[in-house]
């Protein structure tokens, strides 16, 4: 019965943000997105957000995002469906997470430090929450991908040390619901593109959590759990491969 009152539980959740999200990330007054008000009406006239070449840099970037998080999904679909692997392919995930964060790190955001003409104080402490977003996610990717490569080359040991995993993409899923490009002709399809993912990295992180519950219990239970979160993140990826604005 437990497992069926989490199922509930996440179903009535995901629909309450799926019905919210649109909120957080679409135009505001004046046809704007209400997080990026700094920007102003010139950034579709003649500046960088929703220009040609903004376009082709983020859609650059979330390609290859798409690439990293679809290697993840690969190895961990080998691993939920116990096929023999090797070393190489249980850090997979890791190594992915940490490529991950450096590039999110440095080259998330066109005008932010360390690329840009933003400092560091502005582009950390700044107004502009698309940017903040962007580093929160590659600290959080570089914390967690340590994690999980000191936990699978057996430095630290299961359990607890097991849950910051699934919990970054519950957060991180979560955190998409409110997460805007800015001033952009395309703004609701991108809202549209960020609601999908969030719901999806949120659900697979559930099904992770899930699987650890029942690891001692019930191995097919524990499987089952384990095969949809590993399922859910190739189907991320994908979503980012075909990522466009």
């Amino acid at each position: 019965m437990s497992v069926w009152v989490s199922i509930v539980l996440a179903v009535l959740c995901t629909m309450l943000f799926v019905s919210v999200a649109p909120l957080y990330a679409q135009p505001g007054e004046g046809g704007y997105p209400s997080g990026h008000d700094h920007h102003g009406a010139s950034a579709i006239a003649g500046g960088w957000e929703g220009s040609i070449q903004a376009v082709a840099y983020s859609e650059f970037n979330h390609h290859l995002a798409g690439l990293f998080v679809l290697l993840m999904g690969c190895a961990e679909l080998s691993q939920s469906l116990r096929l023999p692997s090797l070393l190489w392919v249980r850090l997979l995930l890791p190594t992915a997470m940490l490529f991950g964060s450096v590039f999110l790190l440095v080259g998330s955001d066109h005008e932010a430090w360390p690329i840009g003409s933003l400092s560091f104080a502005q582009t950390l402490f700044g107004h502009d929450p698309e940017i903040i977003q962007h580093k929160i996610y590659g600290l959080l990717l570089f914390l967690v991908g340590t994690i999980e490569a000191l936990r699978r080359v057996g430095r630290i040991s299961d359990g607890l040390w097991s849950a910051p995993l699934p919990l970054f993409a519950i957060i991180g899923g979560l955190m998409l619901f409110g997460h805007s490009h800015g001033v952009h002709p395309s703004a609701e399809k991108i809202a549209m593109h960020h609601v999908m993912m969030g719901m999806m990295a949120a659900t697979a992180g559930s099904f992770k959590l899930l699987s650890g519950w029942f690891r001692s219990s019930s191995h097919v239970l524990s499987s089952t759990w384990e095969w949809l979160w590993a399922g859910l993140i190739v189907f991320i990826g994908m979503q980012l491969l075909m990522y466009s604005e």
